[in-house]
């Protein structure tokens, strides 16, 4: 049996690098996996791997910045397998990088705090209201850590910022009902900082700067190497078990040591 044997668990932004590495992580261990996003083939395809392997998962189109849609999803999930036991948000929030705050509109420095606290806020109170119910549930977030200082992240920083609180607060209000709010910084994985996805968040990107950027961050953790995948989803597993059931109100840092928190 898997430390997630018998859970529901709903992954927001699923057809992502670590969004569809984490529901195959948790489907391997157990639980029974609800893919949300906004494209139904790239959610499909991963829940046809997960079913290929013997797992069990479905797909389903959410827009984690609409509360009636989410809404209607978690309850239709809650009906369907009698609750929700882990939720983790992993929707991408438009965050632009790479260009001085001096130098940074107004529209892309907020964007990511707007978006990156709606959709995690959203996601978590649909989830909270019916975990609260069962009392039990692990509310999962993710984000890099960069709310301590991180020059040309735009509104990375404030953003995380953010998350950190909301995080906190929903860990101080939901846990006596049984219910557990963690978060986890990564500051970067290796297998997801592709020419292509560092292109959304910096139009000026190339292929030697990426490799740059990969040598730059080895270079600044205690590790003086990169989390890899692998180990972020190990992380994110292991805090949706009852295994972590001591562990709330705060973020794990799997930065390598580049956080010092």
């Amino acid at each position: 049996m898997g430390i997630l044997t018998g859970k529901t668990a709903i992954i927001y932004g699923a057809a992502g690098s670590i969004g569809s590495a984490t529901a195959k992580s948790f489907a391997e261990q157990g639980a029974r996996v609800y893919l949300a996003g906004r494209t139904r083939e790239t959610l499909e395809a991963v829940a046809k791997e997960i079913t290929a392997a013997g797992g069990l998962a479905s797909a389903a189109v959410v827009d984690a910045l609409d509360e009636d849609a989410v809404e209607a999803h978690a309850a239709a999930v809650a009906a369907e397998a009698g609750g929700i036991d882990i939720t983790f948000n992993l929707v991408p929030r438009g965050d632009v990088q790479g260009i001085p705050l001096a130098d940074m509109t107004v529209a892309d420095l907020v964007r990511p705090v707007t978006n990156g606290l709606t959709s995690n806020f959203i996601t978590a109170r649909a989830a909270a209201r019916r975990m609260a119910e069962q009392g039990s549930g692990v509310i999962l977030t993710l984000n890099s850590g960069s709310a301590y200082g991180s020059p040309m992240m735009g509104g990375t920083g404030p953003a995380d910022g953010a998350l950190d609180t909301l995080v906190r607060n929903l860990a101080l209000e939901l846990g006596p009902s049984g219910v557990r709010a963690v978060g986890i910084y990564c500051a970067g994985v290796p297998e997801t900082l592709t020419l292509e996805k560092l292109s959304a968040v910096n139009a000026n990107i190339t292929e030697e700067a990426v490799q740059g950027i990969l040598a730059n961050l080895d270079s600044m953790r205690m590790t003086r190497r990169s989390p890899s995948l692998a180990e972020i989803v190990g992380t994110a597993t292991f805090l949706a078990s009852d295994q972590a059931g001591g562990i709330t109100g705060t973020f794990v840092n799997v930065t390598g040591g580049m956080v010092a928190r």
